[in-house]
């Protein structure tokens, strides 16, 4: 998959403004701020590396995943397929209703991060990713992010963090879970 980073940031703050709609959601849970796109604006409150403690959890944000989002990331990666837009051809699916497309974690991470997250680095390279997919996300989960750094190591004069992320909707189900790796900026 590719993507065009100028119109994913453009496409993804219209994400973010549509989640945001009020201060609070249906369910009355905060709602993450909008989405910085000045990835340097917090830089000196993110962790720097030795800062970095394996096992140690991530702070996060719940985010509940709306319709409206949902058609914005599907349109911003090209996504055309009715099981995400059209609930009259979704509810006769084996899903019985709409439901997110696996890959919208990417911007459920953003979602559930704040912006002094040290994964949001300015500089940070995704050195690979391995995901879970269990159950799909679906308009109006309140999604929930568990994270943390599960290793770190020097190789080569670059530092490597490895971390994992599990995703749950308002009811503890694991929607999807995943490994990454990242090289981090000196």
């Amino acid at each position: 998959m590719i993507f065009r980073l100028d119109k994913l940031i453009i496409l993804y703050n219209k994400f973010r403004k549509a989640a945001d709609t009020a201060d609070k959601g249906e369910n009355g849970m905060a709602q993450a701020e909008a989405f910085e796109t000045d990835f340097w604006k917090d830089a000196n409150l993110r962790k720097a590396w030795d800062d970095i403690v394996p096992g140690e959890p991530r702070k996060t944000l719940p985010y509940t995943l709306t319709k409206a989002a949902i058609e914005l990331y599907c349109k911003s990666v090209g996504e055309t397929h009715p099981i995400y837009f059209d609930e009259a051809y979704a509810k006769t699916t084996r899903y019985g209703g709409l439901i997110a497309p696996p890959s919208i974690h990417i911007l459920l991470m953003f979602s559930c991060t704040p912006a002094d997250d040290w994964m949001r680095s300015p500089g940070t390279v995704n050195a690979g990713q391995s995901w879970s997919y269990n159950i799909p996300a679906r308009p109006n989960d309140v999604i929930t992010l568990q994270a943390r750094a599960l290793d770190k190591f020097i190789k080569r004069e670059r530092l490597f963090v490895v971390h994992d992320n599990v995703f749950f909707n308002q009811h503890g189900e694991v929607i999807c879970s995943g490994r990454g790796w990242t090289i981090r900026p000196q």
